[in-house]
């Protein structure tokens, strides 16, 4: 089933998916939006989370920064922390360490040359290294830590060679490595495809990425294709997505929506083609049983749905 048509059958029981729909407010950030942000996380006891920084008026002119959760669903600027020139940050724990990434945009006379991914490492928050960089033309980039020690990388080529050779407009692929001393742009770039993902005009990605009980990978995503309004418009639809993935077979199953704009708060998005787009941040867990999915909309802001755990088992 094309994604467009599982979007129709998700938005038909929207009531009984969703059980709470709510917008971030962030503060100490006057004059700027803050959207696509890393999944809320604790350290030392507090909780934070990263988020692209940029006015509403402006693209591909992104700041990262870190804000403290300081009331519900409330974050607030951590002044005199780093300030990274990337865009849509992710966070993760990787053998003992914390590793963020974000996508580095490079531009030529005032126009966009290529994207990467950028990634830090490190055990102290306020000390993050930078330590390597993904292959050009590549966001999506996801670390997890694997039952037998080693690290899953999944990639997302997305090129004109991909389209022609597998029909859709991007893959997602996955490979292994010991340690974070491993991770290259080579390494990420071979990465080997997952098929079956995506079919003709459609892209998307991984997000966020979980180990599950017995070894599977569950996988937080976005899938997105484009589609022309009744106003001529070329609109673009991200989705939020999720799957399960075997790692020795290359197997997915259970690849559905969890979550589309309709789920979220009305906003105002930066342009007139992103009406339709809410950009997966990640899952975390609730004392309830249930998850907190954390998605940018409308690239503009960012919105917390309240949803049924959506993998078939518990995190490893």
């Amino acid at each position: 089933m094309r994604i467009e048509e599982k979007k129709v059958e998700f938005e038909k029981h929207l009531k009984e998916k969703v059980y709470e729909s709510h917008k971030l407010t962030f503060k100490g950030i006057d004059g700027f939006t803050v959207y696509n942000c890393s999944i809320p996380f604790i350290w030392n006891g507090k909780e934070y989370i990263y988020g692209r920084v940029e006015k509403f008026e402006e693209w591909a002119r992104s700041f990262i920064r870190l804000f403290e959760k300081t009331g519900e669903d409330e974050y607030t600027l951590v002044k005199d922390t780093m300030i990274h020139q990337l865009e849509d940050p992710y966070i993760a724990f990787i053998q003992g360490e914390i590793v963020l990434g974000g996508t580095h945009v490079r531009k030529r006379m005032g126009e966009i040359d290529t994207y990467y991914g950028y990634f830090y490492r490190g055990k102290d928050l306020d000390d993050l290294i930078y330590f390597t960089t993904g292959p050009d033309y590549m966001k999506d980039i996801r670390l997890v830590d694997m039952k037998d020690g080693t690290i899953g990388v999944f990639s997302r080529p997305r090129n004109k060679e991909i389209e022609e050779k597998y029909g859709s407009a991007s893959l997602i692929g996955f490979t292994k490595i010991n340690s974070l001393d491993e991770l290259s742009d080579d390494v990420i770039f071979n990465a080997k495809p997952i098929l079956g993902l995506f079919q003709n005009g459609e892209w998307g990605g991984c997000n966020q990425v979980y180990l599950l009980e017995g070894g599977k990978i569950g996988v937080i995503a976005h899938q997105s294709y484009s589609k022309m309004d009744e106003n001529g418009i070329n609109q673009l639809v991200y989705m939020n997505t999720a799957f399960e993935f075997d790692p020795e077979t290359f197997e997915v199953t259970d690849n559905k929506v969890i979550g589309t704009r309709k789920c979220y708060p009305e906003g105002k998005e930066k342009r007139p083609d992103l009406v339709d787009v809410t950009f997966t941040s990640g899952i975390v867990m609730r004392e309830d049983g249930k998850v907190d999915l954390y998605a940018g909309i409308g690239d503009s802001e960012e919105g917390r749905i309240v949803i049924d755990y959506p993998f078939s088992r518990p995190l490893a």
